[in-house]
């Protein structure tokens, strides 16, 4: 084997380690055995946007997850003649984990803000992983039912008793 080619079996390797790690610490895989995490961690992909590039438009349904490994996006959404920035996201940020589990059209855009690099995850590896794995099923949920919990009590906790400007936006627990 030449010494080249002992480089490109080192450098998939060093990337997926680095998956691993990066998986593990993802709220939506870190309750998952470890031999599943490293299946996943294989199966992503990365992939680069430059500066105005979009990772997925609403109303697509492009049923990926993506990890922010550099740069930083923006949440657009689009309303009627207009596109507006509703938030950014440093480096380090998970999106889409819903998409993973069955169709989801996306309610906003997703924009790189700067040169973007992203850990990418598609429903249908997903899906291939959840299949051998049926065991994770319960784990996710479990999961995700946390994350949605955690982001209800951080809004009550924000509208400090005044809860009359988001009446119709939480309750998002009761699901």
């Amino acid at each position: 084997m030449s010494s080249n080619s002992e480089g490109l079996k080192t450098g998939a390797s060093c990337e997926i380690t680095d998956n691993i790690g990066i998986l593990r610490e993802v709220h939506f895989f870190a309750g998952l055995p470890l031999e599943v995490v490293k299946l996943f961690a294989y199966l992503c992909t990365r992939e680069s946007f430059k500066a105005g590039d979009f990772l997925f438009r609403q109303g697509d349904d492009d049923g990926c997850a993506y990890f922010t490994l550099s740069g930083e996006v923006e949440l657009r959404r689009r309303e009627t003649d207009r596109e507006v920035t509703l938030r950014r996201y440093p480096e380090g940020s998970f999106f889409g984990s819903l998409s993973l589990m069955g169709p989801m059209p996306r309610l906003f855009s997703l924009q790189a803000a700067t040169d973007l690099g992203c850990l990418i995850l598609t429903r249908e590896k997903f899906a291939k992983i959840s299949e051998q794995f049926p065991a994770i099923g319960p784990k996710i949920v479990a999961s995700v039912v946390g994350r949605v919990l955690k982001w209800e009590k951080q809004v009550l906790k924000e509208m400090e008793g005044d809860l009359s400007s988001c009446q119709h936006c939480i309750g998002i627990s009761l699901l």
